[in-house]
C-alpha cells in the first residue's frame, strides 16, 4: 500500500483488516503488530484483569501475551482469526498466573475502572454492581466461569471456546447456560 503525500506511514493500519495486519506482522512489520496491539489490547486487558483480579497483574499478562504472539505469529494458520488467537494466548497466560499463586492466596477484589461520570451516587451504584457481578462470577464453578469469561469478555465463539478448553461444543453451551442462569439469579436485585 503506497503512502500518499498527506499520509503518515502508520495511517494505513487504521483501515486494513486483522488478516492483513497479521500477515504483515508475521513478516516482521512492527507497525502492523502495533496496530494489532492498539486494536485488541484493551479487550485482552479487561479479560486478563477479570481472571487475575488486578489491572497491574493483567498488564503483565497482556505484555507476556503480546511477546508470545510476536514470536509465534509465523505459526498462525488463519490470520483472519488473529483476535481469537490472541485471546486464547492471554487466557492461557492468565490462568497460568493464577496457578502460580500459593494455594491459600485468594483472588483480589477486581479494581473498578475510573468512572467518566463522577457523581458519587452513580459511582457507588456502579461499584456495587461490579462487586455483585464479581461475587456472582466467583461463585461459579471454575469451568463455567472460564466459559463465561471467554464468551462474554473475550468474545470467542462457541467453537473457539470448545477448542481452547478441549470440550465438545454442546458441553460449552451447557456450561454457558448454567453460568448465565446462575449469574442472572444472583443479579436479580440489580434489574
Amino acid at each position: 500500500m503506497s503512502v500518499g503525500p498527506d499520509e503518515t506511514p502508520g495511517d494505513w493500519t487504521r483501515v486494513v483488516g486483522d488478516e492483513i495486519l497479521a500477515e504483515r506482522a508475521a513478516d516482521g512489520d512492527t507497525a502492523a503488530f502495533e496496530a494489532l496491539i492498539r486494536r485488541h489490547g484493551p479487550v485482552m486487558r479487561a479479560f486478563a484483569a477479570r481472571v487475575v483480579g488486578s489491572y497491574a497483574e493483567a498488564d503483565d499478562v497482556v505484555q507476556d501475551a503480546f511477546y508470545t504472539a510476536w514470536r509465534k505469529l509465523p505459526e498462525l494458520h488463519d490470520p483472519s482469526a488473529v483476535k481469537s488467537w490472541l485471546m486464547r494466548i492471554v487466557a492461557r497466560l492468565a490462568y497460568t498466573q493464577i496457578r502460580r499463586r500459593p494455594a491459600d492466596a485468594g483472588l483480589a477484589d477486581l479494581e473498578a475502572p475510573a468512572s467518566r461520570d463522577s457523581q458519587p451516587e452513580t459511582v457507588a451504584v456502579r461499584n456495587a454492581q461490579l462487586k455483585a457481578l464479581s461475587q456472582a462470577l466467583d461463585a461459579l464453578p471454575e469451568d463455567q466461569r472460564r466459559c463465561w469469561l471467554l464468551r462474554e469478555v473475550a468474545e470467542l465463539s462457541y467453537d473457539e471456546i470448545a477448542q481452547d478448553l478441549d470440550l465438545p461444543k454442546a458441553t460449552v453451551r451447557g456450561k454457558l447456560a448454567r453460568a448465565r442462569a446462575s449469574i442472572y439469579a444472583q443479579m436479580e436485585g440489580w434489574r
